[in-house]
This record gives structure tokens, sequence and C-alpha cells, in this order.
């Protein structure tokens, strides 16, 4: 149970489906038993009039339609039009158009289509009504209200995706696919996302479950029935059973650093001493003035941060404050920031002015990047005025770091080839050669790397007992570690409080 909330799916439910906010469309999802008897009371077919006063009836502009929703040539006033409840029956997966109705005023609400999907065959495995309206945070907020008092009560965050979970439409692994979808910014993390949500994880999990099954049958045999005429368990043959196994998880788990990358991002931090023409790369890499640019040392006092789309990959970029000795307070602070900014990152661009000779706070930034590790690109800037600093001196202030040449100030910033130089970079930290963007199966989830970790030990612990000729009994509980272990990725053999984890990222109406 999540937060004291009994789940039962029994309730009928109901959320905004959409992001608040002004747009076209907004949509109202309904599910659950009671979720056409909802829409009943509420929606209503036809052109909606306002009834007569004495005064000349108001006619709104939609189009005339019949009891089912079909456009007809005669005026329809709401005396005159049909609940839906008493005139016809909602046929499944056909949208109806007409309004949603205050049944308690009158009051007409919204223009909207409605549909009604019968179960199980919907995404929640239950009864599901969606009504499209406007997308008014007004609108939709009164519907929902609506819905809420004539039978639904507010979903949870991620309750409909766990209804479907629980329904058996989706598995733990390709729930936690439906956010990763939702979040995915670029090709490459939706092209994971969709992977991982078509099933292609499961599919292997479940392959590797079943070669484990195999093994643990045939050592209950051999436990349980010693004297039976049965073929007796080859250590040799299990050995190599268990190498196989061990093999193919290996194999997955290597791809779980570009997952992540693919589905998190790689983050990238700009440092170097002030004016040196930090913001400048910012604003060349996301083709926009997104930094302020001046001639002024410490203009930038924060830490700025936008993501751009390199090869499929989300890079995260940290425009950080020029690391120098200030008693400005405010600068202060955004220099530490800076410094977390490094720690935090994947890889860090640090700029020097390469129209100058090397100072004192160019050389403590490098020995900070050297004592943090970090993977550095270093770049000579200020070419066009003038090459002072050589490529043999940027690679004796930080040996390892590479070191590109550039011209970066306002109006002269060379994006085309700082951002191709910056997506060979990020590709080849992704991919290492070894894993391309279109593999058929990605590992991009902490929670899937640490079981599959978990599986691992448990079958290389299995594999040493087996070739010390260790008794069955005891390499069958490591065998059965990792099958559990595995199926903990899919949501079968795992703890109530795992499930609740999963959905709690969720937003609500997903």
């Amino acid at each position: 149970m999540s937060n004291g909330i009994l789940y039962s799916n029994e309730d009928t439910i109901a959320a905004v489906s959409t992001a608040y906010g002004e747009g076209g469309i907004g949509i109202v999802r309904i599910s659950g038993p009671d979720s056409l008897s909802v829409l009943r009371k509420l929606f209503r077919t036809g052109r909606f009039s306002v009834p007569d006063s004495g005064e000349e009836n108001i006619n709104a502009t939609s189009p005339n339609t019949d009891a089912t929703g079909i456009a007809t040539d005669s005026s329809v006033n709401m005396s005159d039009a049909c609940d839906i409840d008493a005139c016809a029956e909602f046929e499944s997966r056909h949208m109806y158009y007409g309004h949603i109705i205050d049944p308690d005023t009158g009051e007409m609400v919204d223009e909207v289509l409605a549909v009604y999907m019968k179960g199980p065959h919907t995404y929640t495995c239950e009864d599901v009504v969606e009504i499209n309206g406007h997308g008014s945070v007004a609108a939709l907020r009164k519907i929902l209200a609506l819905a809420l008092s004539h039978g639904a009560r507010m979903a949870e965050p991620g309750e409909f995706t766990r209804r479907a979970f629980l329904g058996g439409r989706l598995d733990l692994s390709q729930a936690e696919a439906v956010m990763d979808l939702i979040e995915a910014e670029t090709d490459g993390s939706l092209s994971a996302a969709a992977s991982q949500l078509s099933g292609r994880l499961s599919a292997r999990i479940h392959e590797l479950r079943k070669d484990l099954m195999d093994i643990l049958v045939d050592m209950a045999v051999n436990m349980d029935y010693p004297d039976e005429d049965i073929e007796e368990i080859v250590y040799g043959k299990l050995s190599d059973s268990l190498k196989g196994l061990i093999e193919r998880i290996r194999v997955l788990l290597a791809t779980a650093d570009t997952g992540r990358l693919l589905k998190d991002g790689l983050k990238v931090a700009i440092v170097g001493r002030p004016n040196v023409g930090k913001s400048s790369l910012l604003n060349a890499l996301t083709g926009m003035e997104r930094a302020i640019v001046t001639h002024v040392p410490g203009t930038t006092r924060d830490t700025i941060t936008e993501t751009i789309d390199l090869g499929g990959i989300p890079v995260r970029i940290m425009d950080t404050a020029g690391i120098r000795e200030t008693s400005d307070e405010i600068e202060r602070i955004g220099i530490e920031r800076s410094r977390a900014s490094v720690q935090e990152a994947d890889l860090v661009f640090f700029v020097v002015d390469g129209s100058d000779v090397l100072t004192e706070e160019d050389r403590e930034i490098a020995t900070m990047l050297k004592e943090a590790g970090k993977k550095t690109l270093l770049l000579l800037n200020k070419q066009d005025l003038g090459g002072v600093l050589t490529e043999e001196d940027a690679a004796a202030l930080l040996p390892g770091a590479m070191v590109k040449l550039t011209q970066l100030r306002t109006g002269a910033a060379d994006e085309g080839r700082v951002s191709e130089v910056l997506e060979e970079l990020v590709r080849g930290m992704v991919y290492s050669g070894s894993v391309k963007q279109n593999d058929a199966v990605m590992i991009t989830g902490a929670r899937h790397e640490a079981l599959l970790t978990a599986a691992l030990q448990s079958l290389t612990d299995a594999a040493a007992r087996t070739a010390e000729g260790e008794p069955l009994d005891l390499i069958e509980i490591d065998v059965h570690e990792a099958y559990d272990a595995l199926g903990e990725i899919i949501g079968e053999a795992v703890a109530g409080d795992v499930v609740d984890q999963v959905f709690a990222r969720f937003c609500l109406g997903k």
C-alpha cells in the first residue's frame, strides 16, 4: 500500500490525463465499473441551446446532432435533446459529440467529444471513458469535479497504469517504460523507452527465467527422488548451463551505462575562470542567446542549465560561474555551485583564454579537475584574438584532456564545429564502440541494473559451488535467488512496497 491508501479495482477513478495549461484539447479519463454510469450523468448529446426566457433563443454554433451524436439538419434545443441514457446505448469505441452539463444546475460546462471503451480490452483492462474537451484549466477542473461528485474518486499518481499492471496488460518493467516514454526528450531516449514498453526486455527476462527453471527442475528431481530411475544430473552440464546464463546476463548489464545516459542524459559542466568564453560556448551549443555575454568578468553568478539533443542523446549543459577568488558574497556562492557542478558532471568543458598566458586561477581549476578525475575537453578559446597558448601548453596544464582550438565570442561563435566535436565525443562516451543505439534490448533503469547484478552474483556463486562439487541443495539456493531477482524486474514475486516505489514517480492521470 502507498501512503496508507488502499487500492481497489472496485473503485471508479478519474483524473485529468493531459498536462494542465492552455491548449487545444484536454482529456479527463475515467476508469472502473461505474465509468459509463458517470458519463451518462454528465453527458448530453445534441446541440446546446439556452432555454427560452421570453427573449430570442441564443443557439450555440456547434453542429446539429441526433441522439447518437450524428449531425442532422434539425435544430435541437436542450429541452428536446436526449439524455444518452434514455435515448440510446453507447457503443464501445465510438466517439460521441455533445456537452458536459452540471446535472444540479443545468449549466453547460464544455463542448466535448466522449468515448466509452468497454473492458477488458482497454489500457486499464477495465471500462474506460475519455472526455475530450477544450484545454482550459477551469473547464477540465470542473469536468473532473463533476465526475468525482457523481460516482468516481480521484486517481492516485500512476493508478491507471497500476491497474494495467494488476490486470496483466503490462508487466512491471513495461509499466516503468510508460513513464520513461512520457519523460523522453530525444529520439534516443524515446527509442529505448519504446523498446522496453514493447516487451523486448520482458521477453529476454522470461527466456532467462525459463532456462533457470529448467535447471531448478532437474535439481529438484535429483534431490527429491534419488532412488528413481532418472538421469542423474551431471555437474559438467550444470556448469556449462550456468556459465551460459552468466554470459547472457553480462551482455545485458553491459548496456546499462549507455541506457542510463540515453534515459537520464549526459551532464556536461562548462568551467573556467571569468571572461574566457563559457557563456559564449553555451549560446553556441544551444543556438540562442541563453546566457549574458559581456567583457565584464563575473557576469554569470549562478549555474545555468540547458538540455540539447545531440545524435539522439539528451545532453544537459551547465554553464557555471567563473571560478576565482572573490569577496563578493553572491559571486562566491555561484563559484561554490560551480565546484558542485563539476562533481555532478559526466564530462567537463574546461575553457581557457588561448590569447593570454595561463593564470594561477587556470592552474587551480586544472588541479580541481585532476582531483575530481573527470573526463575533460579543454578548449583554447579566443583564437581569433591571436593564439598565445599552444596545444602543448594545454596538454601540460591538464594531461589526458582532449584539446580543441575555438574562437567563441559574441557574433563569432563557431557553433557547427563545436557541436560536431561534442556530438562525436558524446557518442564515443555513450556507445564506447560496443553498444549501439538501436540495440533491441537495453537496460535503462537503476532498479533493473541492481537486480541483474544480484542475479549475476547468485549465479556466479552457484557456478563456483558446482565447480567444487558441492551438494545440489546448496547450489539450488543460489539459482533460486537468481530466478527471484529476475522475477522482480517484470513484477513476479515482487514485494508490494517495491510496486509502490515504482508507481510513486508517476504523474496524476497516467
